[in-house]
């Protein structure tokens, strides 16, 4: 018998249940601190699941909203976005503080798009705390492995129209 991709994707998507469920996650991980911090996790080989994908940004205050909305609507089941510690510790001073006020809003345009906003997770993490970013990530999986994939995943909503 001969499927097509549709009916290939289509079939594994109802047969794919929630334990199974694999989550697509995209980090976005300052450069400072949340990526060396990861970068430690990796070099101590600290285990956690290998489902973020990184992509390191100067810091935290640099993460403009449309990105998160983009790794959404390409597919990702969560997002992650990681900085240095509240209060001191941005070296740009308050791009920590901008990234928390962006989170905190942009969870309220995704609950409105019909999206869980506990897909979307903000955390700080230090240089020093690899430990740290592997317990973030494993804890992350699990509850987006709770939720089952973005409703976006598969053309669930359109964020277009």
């Amino acid at each position: 018998m001969i499927q097509t991709v549709t009916e290939a994707t289509t079939a594994h998507n109802v047969t794919e249940t929630k334990a199974e469920f694999d989550p697509k996650i995209v980090g976005f991980l300052c450069n400072w601190c949340a990526y060396a911090g990861a970068d430690l996790a990796g070099v101590s080989r600290l285990q956690y699941p290998p489902n973020v994908r990184v992509i390191r940004v100067m810091c935290s205050g640099r993460i403009d909203p449309t990105f998160v909305l983009e790794a959404f609507k390409e597919g990702a089941d969560g997002v992650l976005v990681a900085g240095c510690h509240l209060p001191s510790d941005c070296h740009y001073l308050s791009g920590n503080f901008k990234a928390q006020r962006r989170i905190f809003l942009l969870k309220k345009v995704l609950e409105q798009f019909g999206i869980e906003p506990n897909r979307l997770r903000i955390e700080w993490v230090s240089a020093s705390e690899g430990d740290r970013f592997a317990g973030v990530m494993r804890e992350m999986v699990e509850e987006i492995r709770k939720l089952g994939p973005s409703p976006l995943r598969h053309g669930g909503i359109d964020l277009d129209s």
